[in-house]
């Protein structure tokens, strides 16, 4: 089981993306977390983290939900 944390930046009005994040894993990959929280930022941050590692940063990554799945799955 693993804790997946989705912090967003509050300012960026990025609280829909993570929403929609949090709903894809949770609904394909549930049984197999522990957590998935929703963790207020700002300066533009929109990231994913598996048991504190990062799987995907928007700063460095394409915005797609399910790669993101995809990588949080590789990393259970």
């Amino acid at each position: 089981m693993a804790t997946v944390e989705i912090e967003y930046c509050v300012p960026c009005g990025f609280l829909e993306r993570a929403e929609e994040i949090q709903h894809a894993l949770l609904a394909g990959l549930g049984e197999e977390l522990d957590r998935v929280a929703l963790v207020t930022g700002d300066h533009g941050v929109l990231t994913v983290a598996v048991d504190d590692e990062t799987v995907f940063d928007k700063e460095e990554d394409e915005y797609d939900v399910d790669g993101i799945v995809r990588e949080v799955r590789g990393r259970l």
